[in-house]
């Protein structure tokens, strides 16, 4: 099932989401701001900034794929990085929640 994907779909689809992922990142950093957020707040606030540069690094590898005849290998690099963003993301929300509450 997986095999019958084209390469370029996933790209397709990291490339928008990476995007949103940055937006997501940036507002829940702009809160930890706002809120005036101490102790462990920043380390949180480096942690949403840190994931917002790997949500980068997946939309460019992603528009790379697109545009590039090495697709295959850029897009699995996306790939991974968008997994791992996302794996990040999900982490500084778990974080958020202790050092928030």
């Amino acid at each position: 099932m997986i095999k019958e994907l084209k390469s370029d779909n996933l790209s397709q689809h990291i490339l928008p989401s990476s995007a949103t992922m940055i937006g997501v990142c940036i507002t829940a950093l702009s809160i930890i701001k706002l809120a005036r957020f101490s102790g462990l707040a920043i380390w949180l606030s480096h942690l949403l900034a840190l994931n917002s540069l790997v949500f980068l690094t997946s939309g460019v590898l992603s528009y790379a794929a697109m545009r590039s005849r090495q697709s295959a290998r850029l897009e699995q690099y996306a790939d991974i990085a968008f997994i791992f963003g996302l794996t990040l993301l999900s982490l500084s929300t778990v974080f958020m929640a202790v050092v928030i509450d």
